[in-house]
């Protein structure tokens, strides 16, 4: 059973690179990190191990795992079968399409590319960890590319959507044009407390557990009453 953390203080976070000396390597990097507390992994097996004694808040995983191609994504898989709620970081060797959507699809809720500096990625975990998605524009356009191509994939039970209200659709489709926190409380003219608290309950409501799950529930939706012949 994987522990859910209930009081404040660092954010604990899991390091399982490719290799038993990169994830070292990373792991000490991190370790210079104000508000990072670091536990490392060798394996997909020392993962599960972790997640099970420890109370992790975000896993950094390489997408490639155990010297296997994409096994990171298994491994993801895996965990998010036994809590939907884990908040992972993918650590990327390549920028192909079709390994983002892997990532993607596996449940990542951060995507990091190596050449990019450790204070980018200390950026990206306390980002995914307060509940963001962390993706380049790059990244993000392939994952909506993907969802148009497949419109009859489903990621999420749309019906959540008739369930909001009129002030959450609104900031629904504001974070459909790719608005952040402080632009929708700009032009809905609310707090950004006040669209944080819009947020949470819309994810309640529609089974969703990020903005990135929302998004694709948010485009299905528009992609299958347009086909019905329905006004969005």
């Amino acid at each position: 059973m994987i522990h859910q953390r209930t009081q404040s203080g660092p954010i604990r976070v899991l390091v399982a690179d490719d290799t038993l000396v990169h994830t070292q390597l990373l792991g000490e990097a991190l370790r210079r990190e104000p508000q990072l507390d670091v536990i490392t992994a060798s394996s997909s097996q020392d993962v599960m191990l972790a997640f099970n004694r420890h109370s992790i808040d975000v896993a950094v995983i390489s997408v490639n795992l155990d010297d296997q191609s994409l096994h990171g994504c298994v491994l993801l898989r895996q965990l998010r079968s036994v809590d939907p709620r884990i908040r992972t970081v993918m650590l990327l060797d390549s920028s192909k399409q079709e390994i983002i959507l892997q990532a993607f699809r596996a449940g990542a809720r951060g995507l990091f590319s190596r050449h990019e500096s450790i204070e980018t990625l200390a950026k990206c975990i306390r980002s995914v960890y307060e509940g963001q998605i962390w993706a380049n524009s790059q990244q993000m356009s392939y994952a909506v590319e993907a969802l148009a191509a497949l419109p009859e994939v489903r990621v999420l039970d749309g019906n959540g959507l008739s369930l909001l209200s009129k002030r959450e659709l609104e900031v629904v489709r504001c974070l459909a044009e790719g608005l952040t926190n402080r632009e929708i409380a700009e032009r809905l003219a609310l707090s950004q407390h006040t669209v944080k608290n819009y947020l949470f309950r819309v994810f309640e409501k529609t089974g969703v557990s990020n903005r990135l799950e929302l998004l694709f529930m948010t485009l299905s939706s528009n992609e299958n009453r347009q086909r019905s012949g329905k006004m969005v």
